[in-house]
């Protein structure tokens, strides 16, 4: 974390929900919400080129980073929790982003909490025109990866990442490799039956935000989660959306492509009315 950011607790619907925030509410707040098994600190050189114009928050969500573990049948609603850290922290109508599961939770606080958000850009949301049926018990490779994460130390996660990803900077190997070992998994089941349930559906609802919506899609062939009959859908149900392709990228955009996606969530961003 740089060292002029700074951190807190909240405790929001009963649990402790950790942030970083980046100023001291004297700017446009904007709200970024990580994806599974990161935390609020992967959104780390994001955060850095925004926090002149922005005051940044960035919380770590249930059962990730520094926030409450995850308890036996406790319903987890991390939409619930982002709106009252919202309303918590006084933030007037933030703009929101999400990557990932981060991106269903910014998609799912617009929709259920409309009056919250000025605007909201979704990097490779879980959106399908069908959703997926899960894998059969034992063969999800998703989960057997979070299991493998208990028994690497963080030096080891750093090697393989280092070695994986030799463009991304020490500011974000860092957190990302931390975020694994503060990772609950418990937290993996909830969130694996969210994405597949009707709560989180999409073309339900898209039709209904007039928010500015700015939707990051990678290639499918390389990993990214959004497929073009996904984009035509998207569009027909909501013509006013910005969609950024970037074909030579998978899943982690902001990640693996910083410069361009930068440069489109830069243009959305100055492109919003006042």
């Amino acid at each position: 974390m740089l060292s002029h950011w700074t951190q807190d607790d909240l405790l929001l619907n009963g649990v402790q929900i950790h942030y970083y925030r980046t100023g001291r509410g004297d700017k446009p707040p904007m709200v970024l919400i990580h994806g599974f098994s990161d935390n609020g600190l992967c959104w780390t050189p994001v955060a850095r080129a925004l926090e002149a114009e922005y005051d940044v928050i960035m919380p770590d969500m249930r059962g990730h980073g520094l926030s409450a573990r995850v308890q036996p049948g406790e319903d987890v609603d991390m939409a619930a929790d982002v709106a009252a850290l919202i309303r918590t922290l006084g933030l007037n109508r933030p703009i929101v982003g999400g990557h990932s599961m981060g991106a269903g939770v910014t998609y799912q606080l617009v929709v259920r909490f409309p009056e919250l958000v000025r605007a909201l850009f979704l990097e490779d949301p879980g959106w399908w025109l069908e959703r997926p049926l899960p894998p059969p018990s034992g063969e999800n490779p998703i989960a057997n990866w979070v299991k493998s994460l208990a028994t690497q130390t963080l030096e080891e996660l750093l090697t393989q990442y280092r070695k994986d990803h030799p463009t991304w900077p020490e500011e974000l190997l860092q957190p990302m490799c931390e975020s694994k070992k503060q990772l609950d998994q418990r937290i993996f089941e909830v969130v694996n039956a969210k994405i597949r349930s009707q709560e989180w559906s999409w073309q339900n609802t898209l039709q209904n935000v007039t928010q500015p919506l700015l939707l990051f899609a990678g290639n499918p062939e390389l990993g990214g989660l959004v497929r073009p009959e996904v984009i035509a859908r998207a569009r027909e149900l909501n013509p006013n959306i910005t969609v950024v392709t970037i074909p030579d990228v998978g899943h982690l955009i902001r990640f693996d492509k910083y410069p361009v996606f930068m440069e489109a969530l830069w243009a959305f961003l100055k492109q919003l009315p006042a």
